[in-house]
């Protein structure tokens, strides 16, 4: 089915008349029974106002950025669009066109594919699914491990729609229920392969594809982000998405190399930096690791995302090629901007 994905970039408390916006979106995607959304709170990031922040040290009255990605037909994402951008204003909106797969995870629907092509595969799933008696997105990682998948991050969500039923996370609970996504990356071949088996894994599988191009693997240079065209449909402009997949062990002068990887860029002037800590996953040669108790770990996965205009990723990537000279995955993907930040004082449009 051709999907959209919709993702918004907000503050934790930034209010949208006279609700929280984070709540907001939510709501609206419950009433409009979007099939899937999920909403992450960043562990760390530059945010609007290009301030480096982190999950760690912030007191509960600091506005934590958050990310709320929404899954659904193109007619059902485009009618709850006008509000969420309302909800969200000044934050960044992008819209990601996607295939969505529920069912059986048929291949019927998919178009043809170029040999080498690579695959970003999503898996929607909630933290209390079970396969084979162990948590479903620890079972999943250990399947994409198994079929040499190059990567695999499972994040837990705060709070999230599944088939509009909300299903938020509450404090002293064992947050059944939380919407969890899986994010995988591979070659064409290897991710369609192994979809039967990832949906039989799940009581109601919803997994969706979207191209990307893997640019370093375990310090291994592979290719430059391809630069997209300038504009894409209805003149939105047409920005880039770097991904780099890490670890709280992997490190660098002593601290987690994303943390390293934030400060960095955002000395150079580059914001939009998105940092999410998993709870399981692995790339490369090492088996799947993580906390099953979900609690922050040393060896936990973690994910950082940098979007910006195209003349702004050269910059970005050399940055992130030097911090993953040894290890990490690292991808890019084009992005349509809805509605860009604020440019800040060093950071113009372009």
């Amino acid at each position: 089915m051709e999907s959209l994905k919709l993702t918004c970039y907000s503050g934790e408390r930034r209010r949208a008349g006279a609700a929280v916006a984070g709540n907001g979106l939510l709501d609206l995607y419950a009433t409009a029974e979007i099939a899937a959304s999920i909403q992450l709170r960043d562990t760390q990031g530059s945010g609007l106002r290009q301030h480096l922040r982190s999950g760690r040290s912030l007191a509960l009255s600091e506005d934590l950025p958050l990310l709320t990605v929404a899954v659904d037909a193109g007619p059902r994402i485009e009618a709850v669009l006008e509000q969420a951008l309302a909800m969200t204003t000044p934050g960044l909106v992008t819209l990601e066109p996607v295939r969505l797969l529920d069912g059986d995870g048929s291949l019927t629907r998919l178009t043809p594919r170029l040999p080498g092509e690579e695959i970003k595969l999503t898996v929607h799933l909630g933290q209390d699914e079970q396969a084979y008696q162990i948590p479903a997105y620890e079972a999943i990682c250990d399947l994409l491990y198994r079929r040499c998948i190059a990567g695999a991050t499972a994040v837990l969500g705060v709070d999230g729609t599944v088939s509009g039923r909300r299903q938020r996370g509450r404090l002293a609970s064992r947050q059944a229920g939380v919407p969890m996504m899986v994010i995988a990356v591979g070659s064409a071949d290897q991710i369609l392969g192994v979809l039967p088996d990832v949906s039989g894994l799940l009581r109601h599988p919803l997994l969706t594809l979207e191209p990307v191009r893997v640019c370093k693997r375990d310090g291994r240079f592979l290719a430059v982000p391809d630069r997209p065209p300038g504009t894409a449909e209805h003149g939105m402009a047409r920005w880039q998405k770097l991904t780099v997949y890490t670890s709280e062990a992997a490190r660098r002068d002593g601290q987690p190399v994303h943390r390293v990887l934030a400060r960095r860029l955002l000395s150079a002037g580059i914001s939009g930096v998105t940092t999410l800590r998993g709870v399981w996953g692995f790339h490369g040669e090492r088996a799947p690791h993580g906390d099953s108790a979900l609690r922050l770990a040393h060896h936990v996965p973690a994910i950082t995302i940098v979007i910006g205009a195209p003349r702004r990723i050269p910059g970005a990537f050399a940055i992130i090629d030097e911090l993953t000279a040894e290890r990490g995955l690292v991808t890019s993907e084009a992005v349509q901007v809805v509605r860009a930040p604020p440019a800040g004082p060093r950071d113009e449009p372009g």
